[in-house]
């Protein structure tokens, strides 16, 4: 393919996909995800190199994780009140 063909392709996938994306969010919140992920991208690029945080702090992704994932297992009603509660009408 020769390369204007390229960059139009390149072209219209970007502004199809930010299309898309503000007719799920507002302009305001668009931008905001936009500018948030040039931030990501070019922050590290230029702040000097972080020490490694505590130990300590490197516990609280993983207690994280297990308190959603303990959410997501439990029910507020024990297995018995909910073999109760189910009413099935055929």
């Amino acid at each position: 393919m020769s390369s204007w063909l390229i960059h139009y392709n390149k072209r219209f996938i970007i502004s199809i996909s930010l299309a898309f994306m503000l007719r799920l969010f507002g302009f305001k919140s668009t931008m905001f995800m936009v500018v948030l992920t040039i931030a990501i991208l070019v922050l590290p690029l230029m702040l000097p190199p972080l020490p490694p945080p505590p130990m300590i702090l490197m516990l609280v992704p993983l207690v994280i994780m297990l308190l959603l994932v303990k959410l997501a297992l439990y029910s507020k009603h024990g297995p018995a009140d909910v073999i109760y509660q189910c009413n099935f009408t055929w």
